[in-house]
């Protein structure tokens, strides 16, 4: 399996960036699928969570200005950022599980079976 992040950037806050991570080789049918990201000098957390029946959670710091979906035939999963703020700052990892629900353990334990190599996203003030 083997998970690619793109559409990192620099950006003002307040502004937006799309996220996408492509997935080749997950064949199966149940997948838990995560955008997490790390900050400098802080652990990973999970921002994100989107389950295999297309449920969705967002840690409290993104919700209402972050959305995650996918796009099952494209083998994609996107992470719409609106209003960022500084503090969003990190590298952005694709995470997936193969798993039907992972909700809400994964939010606060993200224990993923798949990594990518992340993405950086930097928000200035």
């Amino acid at each position: 399996v083997q998970l690619v992040e793109s559409g990192g950037g620099s950006v003002q806050a307040g502004g937006s960036l799309r996220l996408s991570c492509a997935d080749s080789g997950f064949t199966s049918t149940n997948r838990c699928m995560a955008w997490l990201r790390q900050a400098p000098g802080k652990e990973r957390e999970a921002v994100a969570i989107i389950e295999t029946d297309g449920s969705t959670a967002y840690a409290d710091s993104v919700k209402g200005r972050f959305t995650i979906s996918k796009d099952s035939a494209k083998d994609t999963l996107y992470l719409l950022m609106n209003s960022l703020k500084p503090e969003d700052t990190g590298r952005y990892y694709c995470a997936a599980a193969r798993i039907r629900f992972c909700l809400p353990l994964y939010l606060s334990r993200p224990d993923f079976d798949y990594w990518g190599q992340g993405t950086q996203v930097n928000v200035s003030s």
